[in-house]
């Protein structure tokens, strides 16, 4: 390959300088605490058979270094049918970009295997692991515009084109402060997105309701409410038409409200749980029982929606007031044994300074919490973007999972640190009577309410077996069912495109590997199984026509405006 004469090398030099800040910037927010040289010194030699093992490697890493560069190596690279970072046929055909492919994997292996000695604590050693893999996909050669064959031939066939697009693709997220992983001038919430058709019939300072509008002849008496996750939009159980949850939920005959969460402004940045409770929960739930003239509800929560939702309902059973019939909720824990990686994010002295800092009644950016979460699948949520976006100049395409996953929210720094201390630091939710929530104890086990709990196998969010044991907290007749996919896309599995499948048992053992063994596994999404399960909880059928039409006073039109508002 020849450059050009006229090749911008200005460019090129751009594109490098800013994918090294990017990477200098993931290593400052990598999880590095108890990680100091020296501690990690300590940890590879702190026995002798770390000592032995240690050396064992370097000798080991030595001779395939060696082997490498004397073209004697084996080849030790992932399948490149696999791993979409080595598909071009340069990593394979062409000696210097074989060479970098081949020292990448061996360079990786040798940080994978260098943490498995260092003698740490449990706590220590998840966090080192997952950095050590953050660095291994950081370093790739695919992610630089050099050593990337693909670069560097979009780069010599456009006499640098690509480059100048990337440059500009990089100045517009630098403006934005995050990654564009989707073509966001292709949605927009209220006209392709959350467009089922529906009324905001409440509202307080924290959320709207929105109640949907009955598309059949009759509905179930008892209404649904709908508590999705505070982080992001509501929006995502409402996509575009053809992958909408609460469309379904309509279509199914029954009355289904949602909340929508506020983007919290600074004014509410002293908002606590026990605020969330009252009035993301309370005030709704009994708005929409006052309006819809139905005494008890069937409800659902999404992910932290759901911790929230059974905390809420967990206080109305210590005051010995019931009024839901059923809960459902999806890829939500309540036991918070084991978070996922998520956790190597989360120790006493995160949770302190968290907590130092939310004093003030500070807001914790909604683009934060996304940029952590997107490291815990590096490779598909950053640097494929940083290789299409920036050294292809390549304008993401539109997809409404990311344009919704990007469209994050604000959250009150006193929610948040009580939300981690908790939960995920001491998992104080599953001990009866250890909480206090509008002052009384709550105890999940009093919570005697069919129940479905949903889980995805592939969550890196709420891993399936901890929504599992979630389950085992409830008392009532549970139901648990286990999708394929991961957090969102497990959930988001329209019926009528009959994808994937799902796992059921009515027996709830204690081990959930045991479960699993003996779980029927059915083609096709959950819905059907929900929906069929949900309506023998939801009443009779009566005409939609007597609804509470005239009880409902529509304040706007879903999806209202504080899906809109942005901070």
């Amino acid at each position: 390959m020849a450059f050009p004469a006229d090749f911008p090398a200005d460019g090129l030099k751009a594109i490098a300088q800013s994918g090294q800040a990017l990477i200098e910037s993931l290593i400052r927010e990598l999880p590095l605490s108890g990680l100091d040289p020296a501690t990690l010194l300590d940890a590879l030699t702190k026995t002798s058979e770390a000592r032995d093992r240690l050396a064992l490697l370097q000798s080991r890493y030595y001779r395939d270094w060696l082997a490498l560069w004397t073209n004697r190596m084996v080849d030790h690279a992932p399948d490149d049918t696999i791993d979409r970072r080595y598909r071009a046929p340069e990593w394979r055909e062409l000696p210097w970009f074989r060479h970098l492919r081949r020292l990448h994997a061996l360079n990786s292996a040798y940080l994978a295997q260098l943490a498995e000695i260092a003698v740490l604590a449990p706590d220590a050693k998840r966090r080192l692991r997952f950095v050590a893999r953050q660095l291994a996909d950081a370093m790739a050669p695919s992610n630089y515009p050099t050593t990337n064959p693909d670069a560097v031939k979009s780069a010599i066939e456009s006499k640098g084109g690509s480059l100048l697009r990337g440059l500009a693709l990089l100045s517009q997220d630098v403006a934005k402060g995050r990654i564009t992983m989707s073509d966001e001038s292709a949605f927009e919430v209220g006209r392709n997105l959350g467009v089922t058709p529906g009324d905001v019939i409440y509202e307080n300072d924290l959320i709207q309701l929105i109640r949907y509008r009955p598309t059949t002849q009759e509905v179930y008496e008892r209404p649904l409410f709908i508590v999705p996750p505070f982080i992001n939009k509501y929006y995502i159980l409402d996509l575009q038409p053809s992958n909408s949850f609460v469309r379904y939920c309509v279509e199914c005959g029954f009355e289904t409200f949602i909340l929508s969460w506020r983007n919290v402004p600074p004014e509410l940045g002293r908002l606590d749980w026990d605020d969330y409770i009252e009035h993301g929960v309370f005030e709704p739930l009994s708005a929409l029982r006052r309006l819809s003239g139905s005494l008890s509800v069937n409800t659902l929560g999404f992910c932290v929606g759901g911790t929230l939702l059974a905390s809420a309902l967990a206080v109305l059973a210590a005051r010995r007031r019931n009024a839901a019939a059923s809960l459902t909720l999806l890829a939500s824990m309540l036991d918070f044994r084991d978070t996922g990686e998520i956790g190597v994010y989360i120790d006493r002295g995160y949770v302190d300074r968290c907590e130092r800092e939310s004093a003030e009644g500070s807001l914790v950016p909604g683009s934060r919490l996304a940029a952590t979460f997107a490291t815990l699948r590096a490779n598909e949520l950053v640097w494929h973007f940083v290789t299409e976006n920036y050294l292809l100049g390549r304008s993401p395409k539109a997809f409404d999972l990311l344009y919704w996953n990007a469209d994050s929210s604000n959250l009150p720094g006193p929610l948040f640190a009580y939300y981690l201390r908790n939960m995920y630091l001491e998992n104080n939710l599953r001990v009866a009577g250890k909480l206090r929530m509008h002052g009384v104890s709550v105890d999940l086990g009093k919570v005697r309410l069919p129940a479905y709990v949903f889980a995805a196998r592939e969550d890196h969010i709420v891993p399936w077996r901890t929504a599992y044991h979630s389950a085992r907290l409830l008392t009532g007749r549970t139901e648990f069912v286990l999708g394929a996919s991961g957090h969102v896309a497990g959930v988001i599995n329209p019926a009528r495109q009959h994808r994937r499948h799902h796992w059921t048992n009515s027996e709830l053992p204690a081990d959930p590997d045991a479960w699993l063994s003996a779980a029927q596994q059915h083609d096709g999404s959950w819905w059907t199984h929900w929906s069929a399960w949900l309506e023998s909880h939801s009443g009779d059928r009566k005409p939609a026509s007597s609804a509470g039409r005239r009880r409902f006073r529509a304040i706007e039109p879903a999806p209202g405006r504080y899906v809109r508002e942005r901070h």
